[in-house]
């Protein structure tokens, strides 16, 4: 039987500046999603373990692009 793991936390976004600009200096950035909870369940599902992850996201486009 697979182990079932629940996971609880906020998604982040890293916005990061293109190449060595400090973030004032920048016209683009990046952007990532993740944060501690969301890479564990990941994790966890690489290893076979039936993961979820349970979060709030805001009903726009930014919210859309982190699922």
């Amino acid at each position: 039987m697979k182990q079932k793991v629940v996971t609880f936390g906020e998604i982040m976004l890293r916005l990061a500046p293109e190449g060595y600009y400090r973030f004032v200096q920048a016209d683009t950035f990046g952007a990532t999603y993740g944060g501690g909870e969301a890479n564990v369940a990941v994790s966890l599902a690489n290893y076979g373990f039936d993961a979820k992850y349970v979060t709030r996201l805001p009903n726009h486009e930014i919210g859309q692009c982190a699922i």
